[in-house]
């Protein structure tokens, strides 16, 4: 699924400003086009990063794509990620504050880990900082799954030691981790 010029630019900037909602300066470093193409085919395999749509961390289209995929150099709010049409809508609607409905299966590649990020809490997606209550994770490589149908993630793990887990278990938002590899 392709998004338009516009749809895409909403989405990448809400994600850009992910940071300020969660409380992190996100002021992103100068970076050459190369620098940011570099950074964002880090997150995917080259199968999907070879013909993704590139975006810069205002959401201009850098590199136009053929598959489906938009492709986000690492900010200082996130690491670096390839998110299908399903994903992007996902980001877009908790950037919103707006529930999502989810339909389709959805794939997200963070195989560069999430590197100068801060994380994020595995139980609350508004979450700002880390606290005692909500397991604030930071994970090096691995994939994010959105599954069709929201009881499909019962009897899942929602522990974030194990290599697979949900996150944001029980909100609108939830989707399965698999770690690749730890953080190094």
């Amino acid at each position: 699924m392709l998004f338009s010029a516009i749809n895409l630019a909403v989405t990448a900037s809400s994600l850009t400003m992910a940071g300020e909602h969660h409380g992190h300066d996100v002021k992103a470093p100068t970076q050459s086009e190369e620098a940011m193409i570099d950074s964002a085919v880090s997150a995917g395999p080259p199968s999907v990063t070879e013909a993704a749509t590139i975006v810069d961390h205002q959401g201009k289209v850098i590199r136009d794509g053929t598959n489906g995929f938009i492709c986000m150099p690492e900010s200082a709010a996130m690491g670096p990620m390839c998110n299908d049409g399903v994903w992007m809508a996902m980001l877009g609607a908790l950037m919103a504050g707006e529930p999502f409905e989810r339909r389709e299966f959805g794939l997200s590649y963070m195989l560069a880990g999430e590197g100068g990020a801060p994380g994020v809490s595995n139980i609350d997606p508004a979450a700002t900082e880390p606290t005692a209550s909500n397991q604030w994770v930071k994970e090096g490589p691995h994939l994010m799954i959105i599954l069709p149908d929201p009881k499909a993630y019962a009897g899942i793990s929602a522990n974030p030691a194990d290599p697979v887990y949900v996150m944001w278990k029980d909100t609108p938002y939830a989707h399965l981790m698999v770690r690749i590899e730890d953080e190094n």
